[in-house]
């Protein structure tokens, strides 16, 4: 496995393939990010970043069987691993105990 660490992008990604179960690919990752967060992405960025996170074992991936309605085109299935998950959970944890730490809006004081 690649290192660990993932980005904004890449946490969006993994979280979108882990809501659309077993619908996740490329273009309806693609949209559900714009339906989800009104985020506009291109779809190179998203294959690109599925690709990066197969790689590092966050995601596996089958080809799906072909289609009329794509042409007779296969599309490729993306899917959360274990792995992915546990790295959803550890940075939702991380972020959870770091907001729990903020100050109350408001209370900043500032001098001029």
């Amino acid at each position: 496995m690649k290192g660990s660490n993932i980005g904004e992008l890449e946490e969006l990604i993994l979280l979108v393939v882990g809501v659309l179960y077993d619908g996740a690919y490329g273009v309806s990752v693609l949209k559900e990010i714009k339906d989800q967060t009104g985020r506009e992405v291109n779809i190179s960025a998203v294959h690109a970043v599925l690709n990066r996170l197969e790689e590092k074992g966050f995601l596996k991936s089958e080809m799906g069987g072909s289609s009329s309605t794509r042409g007779g085109r296969r599309k490729r299935n993306y899917y959360l691993t274990s792995t992915g998950r546990q790295t959803l959970d550890q940075v939702r944890s991380v972020r959870e105990r770091l907001y729990s730490q903020l100050s109350p809006l408001g209370s900043y004081q500032f001098s001029s």
